[in-house]
């Protein structure tokens, strides 16, 4: 059977790094009186350091950085599916100049029309 994770806000992680940074108890100690692990207690207090405000932005929410990778691999994307779209459309371009060449006799694919009468 699968254990159910518990989810905090935002704001109890702070206020548990907080009680922690102000405290005379162990981590050990502020861990059990919130009921999260030592190492969870540790993970926030560590996150907090790095990432300051940009620290647990909650499911769903990214930091600025995560966003903008978001944002560039999807951009990515869609530049892939442009091109590919425009490689297929320049083959049948260029499958029709052949086959209209073809048909109308041409040898390289273009006529300068000087071998009509009258030009």
């Amino acid at each position: 059977m699968q254990k159910e994770q518990k989810t905090y806000t935002k704001e109890f992680k702070l206020e548990a790094v907080q009680l922690l940074q102000s405290s005379q108890k162990s981590q050990a100690q502020i861990a059990r009186d919130l009921g999260v692990a030592d190492s969870t207690l540790s993970h926030w207090r560590q996150e907090l350091r790095e990432h300051g405000t940009n620290a647990f932005p909650g499911s769903g929410h990214q930091t600025p950085l995560e966003e903008e990778n978001r944002h560039l691999k999807r951009e990515v994307e869609v530049l892939r599916q442009e091109r590919e779209i425009l490689k297929k459309l320049s083959a049948s371009f260029r499958a029709s100049r052949l086959e209209v060449s073809v048909y109308c006799g041409v040898s390289g694919g273009v006529s300068d029309h000087t071998d009509v009468p009258g030009a």
